[in-house]
């Protein structure tokens, strides 16, 4: 955010310049006056927003007092952040199931009477249309604000987008960003030049040395590749150093911690992610990118897609060598539901609002997760 507002500070100075056509100060001067007075700016951003973070939660100020409404997951779940992130800024007063609108809106007047209230959630799996008139009413009249939490069984974090057909309101799912053809043509230019630096630069000398090792363990190949489903569900063999015995290659259950499948070197080679590297040549093939949702075997995706609502989603876009969803603790093997569904989720949010600087962001915390160690890494 800082770089952007920056980026939009300097944009402004030079338009003003040449609107103005005055060009009092020199080239250099202005290149002094941007490099002095972004950083300040964002020395003073900085300032602000840690200065509130202390008043939040060491004095116990700043603070808007809200009210929750309903008992689906969700709500439960907003209720344990606010409440276990001071420095956000949230004080909730109650939390009320959605029944009796007429005792509820005693209550609420009751609140903001005695205890200033600011904002009252409303969980929409448990609203109808009745209680939304009268809540959206008493907020009105009370000058609160009055926000929704969604069911994601429904929409599924989607990001909705709001537009009028003549003066008809109309809600439809945000496009995923990688359908606009400028966004494909930078991601993909990304993509073939940082694999093509990757060959050059590490994959040229490290691909014999990994090899002599690989072989000297255990006998078989030194590269292993497996049927994965990537764009439009489409297979195609993707590629990866070989980190078990070759005969244990036709068990195809998914690796677990202290796996004896898995060799010495291989153990190695998976907890630095170093296994993964020749997926860099099907980047180059165009059936992945960089970064993006992580392809499954084919048996899981028929299993997944059964048990994880639009589990097929994450195909509209290439698979990734990394994701959103694996630098955020969600890689490797899935142990219970919630692996997959958390996964799926942030797949989709990486979906639709995909940036290059996004796919920058993940690419360095992978190389910082790998440095650090992961312990889904195994």
């Amino acid at each position: 955010m800082l770089l952007k507002q920056g980026g939009l500070f300097a944009l402004m100075i030079f338009a003003l310049i040449g609107a103005l056509n005055y060009f009092v100060f020199t080239p250099l001067e202005i290149g002094r006056f941007l490099l002095i007075s972004i950083p300040s700016i964002a020395f003073v951003k900085i300032g602000i927003f840690n200065l509130l973070k202390y008043l939040r939660i060491h004095l116990g100020g700043n603070k808007r007092n809200v009210v929750l409404i309903g008992e689906s997951k969700n709500t439960k779940l907003l209720q344990d952040f606010f409440n276990n992130n001071p420095a956000y800024g949230y004080n909730v007063l109650s939390r009320f199931p959605n029944g009796n609108q007429n005792l509820l809106i005693d209550e609420l007047c009751k609140l903001s009477s005695k205890r200033n209230l600011n904002e009252i959630y409303i969980s929409l799996k448990e609203l109808s249309n009745d209680n939304l008139t009268s809540l959206t009413k008493f907020a009105h009249d009370n000058f609160l604000i009055i926000k929704f939490i969604p069911d994601f069984n429904l929409v599924f974090k989607r990001k909705l987008q709001y537009q009028y057909y003549g003066i008809t309101p109309i809600l439809s799912f945000k496009e995923i960003a990688l359908d606009d053809f400028t966004n494909k043509f930078f991601k993909r230019s990304f993509d073939v030049v940082l694999s093509i630096l990757i060959f050059i630069v590490v994959l040229s000398w490290l691909t014999p040395l990994l090899a002599l090792l690989i072989k000297l363990e255990s006998k078989g190949p030194v590269f292993y590749k497996h049927s994965r489903n990537g764009l439009g569900y489409r297979p195609f063999n993707c590629y990866k150093f070989r980190s078990m015995k070759w005969r244990d290659f036709k068990d195809i259950n998914q690796v677990s911690k202290n796996d004896s499948r898995v060799t010495r070197i291989g153990r190695f080679l998976r907890r630095t992610s170093l296994d993964e590297l020749p997926q860099f040549y099907n980047v180059l093939l165009g059936e992945m990118s960089v970064v993006g949702p992580r392809p499954h075997m084919p048996k899981y995706n028929e299993n997944y897609m059964a048990r994880v609502e639009r589990f097929m989603v994450r195909h509209l876009i290439k698979p990734g060598i990394t994701g959103l969803a694996q630098i955020s603790g969600y890689r490797g093997e899935v142990e219970k539901d919630s692996d997959i569904i958390n996964r799926v989720r942030y797949d989709i949010f990486y979906m639709e609002n995909w940036s290059l600087l996004m796919d920058i962001r993940i690419i360095a915390k992978t190389i910082v997760q790998i440095i650090k160690g992961d312990p889904k890494a195994y």
